[in-house]
């Protein structure tokens, strides 16, 4: 297979549209759909692992960056779930053919789960559909219950009253800034009050260390599949990253049953 090529496809019209960055490689089925964490972009370690073991497999790839994030237009700051949910569908729609394995971290894993829910919902034939999920530590419900449940009452008043709280993130030197907009359109896609069915093998792999998505997080997402082949894998000594090359190794194994 050649090099990926890069791609845009526009999102939206008039103040809401943004042109998002896509990478994509052509191959065979079952391709691979990268879908990224919060405030991360496609060129992260895992996304360039998967995409170095699409490319010696002559598998399909695709990554992209949501807006506000890497090489995508648009500020992070108007980003909500819909919206990065919206972008996620956008891209399977027009890059995706045949059967797909959706990679998702973190958020990804969320958006992942919701791209699956709203595929089954269609009653359309569509170019692509999903064979398997591949999750690392996917935080579910995370501006509900691993933020906003978990602020104490002067920074949930702050983002109330100014409407965005900057927080200290161990992942760069800038703070992240949490907007209310984030936290109550979140409450849209809210998956963990109920069963969830995606039709398809999910596997799932969580850093016991992980500070961001507690273990505890990833079984209760767990027993929330009604009648899907569910593999949930707790690393021990993993961390919210999970890209160490022993955790890459994992990531490929779970995507390579597919």
């Amino acid at each position: 297979m050649g090099d990926s090529c890069l791609k845009s496809i526009q999102v939206g019209t008039g103040a809401v549209g943004r042109k998002i960055a896509v990478s994509w490689r052509a191959g065979a089925a079952p391709g691979l759909l990268w879908l990224g964490g919060f405030k991360s972009d496609m060129n992260g370690i895992k996304a360039r692992a998967l995409d170095e073991f699409a490319r010696d497999r002559g598998r399909a790839m695709v990554r992209f960056d949501y807006s506000g994030h890497g090489a995508s237009d648009g500020a992070f700051t108007d980003g909500t779930i819909g919206r990065w949910l919206e972008e996620s569908q956008a891209v399977f729609d027009a890059f995706c053919r045949g059967p797909q394995v959706l990679v998702g971290s973190s958020m990804g894993g969320w958006l992942a789960l919701l791209l699956v829910r709203d595929l089954l919902r269609l009653k359309v034939v569509l170019h692509a559909t999903v064979a398997g999920l591949v999750l690392i530590a996917p935080a579910a419900d995370f501006t509900e219950e691993l933020m906003w449940k978990r602020m104490p009452p002067e920074i949930r008043d702050e983002i109330e009253r100014n409407g965005v709280w900057a927080r200290p993130s161990a992942y760069s030197q800038e703070p992240y800034p949490i907007t209310r907009g984030l936290i109550e359109e979140g409450r849209n896609h809210l998956l963990l009050g109920g069963m969830i069915e995606t039709g398809c093998a999910v596997r799932i792999l969580q850093g016991v260390m992980d500070e961001d998505v507690p273990w505890q997080h990833a079984v209760d997402l767990s027993a929330r599949f009604a009648r899907d082949d569910v593999v949930l894998t707790l690393v021990k000594d993993g961390d919210h990253r999970l890209s160490r090359p022993q955790d890459i190794e994992r990531m490929i194994a779970a995507v390579a049953e597919f």
